[in-house]
């Protein structure tokens, strides 16, 4: 290949690095100071009823969607009469599960128009880091995208309260972004991306369209949090930037107060892109081969060996002997019929649970165990080879 073509081929990887339309799966996160009318504390239906439209075009182009929001405490405590001072945490939380539920029917209604079936997910910070917990919401998410669903995920801020003090829904969608192998996250804000300082207080500040590295340089630029129910500010943008590129996710930080944010950012608009160095897949696989520690051991045969070899996933059927205890979702070695270490991966099951089905075929788990899990042990999206 020519120079040229080289120059023109990695200018065209770059272009669509910074298209959003060349996303696969999709985490837009959506600010109660966007959602929410500051004045009135109610849901604003015609920025709801663009943004919804938006949805509708970018699945009808094969691209999955995830919504994570906020405006619960925002919209419930209108409805509870707490407007007009400062509420006390309890009072955030019973704010927040009357708001949940006018979220829910608001995201409802307006995707219904479009013939999208909404469903609601809450979550805590804790649910995407607590390994097991991780595997189920991660479970739920793929399989509602699966059936065609637009999952709305909202923090579950009647059962928190870090989240709550300090207004960090932007590394909560980080980590949904990360949970899911997301490839792309989208930060709608109240500013167009990142700059060299607060271009509310510093003239000179430059933005940033493409940043590769959130280094301490970078991090310095962040500034204070905007006033209002915005909570978040740029501070926790970054580090949400940090989650996503080191979970091999683009993220984008892109003014969404107008209508048609999203549209707007696939036409070109200005924003930051911060760009990973790998793939979630590949980012997923290197958290699992280098960063956990194993809690067990399963012994394979020669034929699992083989298919592990050829890309499958682990199947009970070829598992010989389990050693250890460990629970579902937690990091297990695996061996081969010699004692050889082929890799590691994620479990689907307890080792209890395990060493019941293990020599088994998948269609008999359900009668072993009395309830149908995984057909495999070890799924090759959790399973790295050495």
């Amino acid at each position: 290949m020519s120079a040229a073509a080289e120059g023109e081929e990695a200018a065209g990887q770059a272009q669509e690095a910074l298209a959003l339309g060349s996303a696969k799966r999709l985490v837009v996160k959506i600010g109660s100071a966007l959602l929410v009318d500051e004045s009135s504390g109610t849901i604003r239906q015609d920025w709801l009823q663009a943004l919804a439209e938006d949805v509708a075009a970018l699945r009808q182009r094969g691209i999955e969607v995830v919504i994570v929001s906020s405006g619960a405490i925002a919209v419930g405590r209108r409805h509870l009469g707490l407007t007009g001072r400062v509420i006390a945490l309890e009072e955030k939380q019973a704010a927040a599960a009357t708001g949940q539920i006018k979220l829910a029917h608001a995201y409802q209604d307006a995707l219904a128009q479009h013939g999208i079936t909404v469903a609601q997910v809450l979550v805590t910070l804790e649910d995407t880091e607590v390994r097991r917990r991780h595997l189920n919401a991660r479970g739920t998410i793929d399989t509602l995208l699966r059936l065609g669903a637009v999952p709305v995920i909202n923090e579950n801020d009647t059962v928190t309260t870090a989240e709550i003090r300090f207004g960090d829904n932007d590394r909560l969608a980080a980590r949904v972004a990360q949970m899911i192998s997301a490839d792309t996250l989208v930060l709608l804000s109240d500013i167009d991306g990142l700059y060299t300082a607060d271009p509310r207080k510093d003239k000179t500040a430059r933005h940033l369209p493409v940043v590769e590295q959130v280094t301490p340089e970078i991090e310095a630029m962040g500034g204070e949090a905007a006033t209002g129910y915005s909570s978040g500010g740029m501070v926790t943008k970054l580090a949400a930037a940090k989650i996503a590129i080191g979970a091999g996710c683009r993220m984008a930080i892109a003014h969404g107060k107008a209508l048609h944010a999203l549209g707007a950012l696939e036409a070109g608009a200005r924003c930051t892109w911060f760009l990973p160095s790998a793939g979630p897949r590949t980012a997923r696989k290197r958290w699992i081969g280098g960063h956990l520690a194993t809690a067990g051991t399963l012994h394979v045969d020669a034929g699992a060996m083989t298919a592990l070899a050829a890309g499958k996933s682990l199947l009970p059927a070829g598992v010989t002997l389990i050693d250890g205890d460990f629970q579902r979702g937690d990091a297990v070695l695996v061996l081969g019929p010699e004692g050889r270490v082929l890799g590691r991966g994620l479990s689907a099951y307890s080792a209890e649970d395990a060493r019941r089905i293990a020599g088994h075929k998948s269609r008999e788990i359900e009668a072993i165990l009395g309830y149908r899990g995984r057909d495999e042990i070890i799924h090759r999206d959790d399973l790295v080879l050495n």
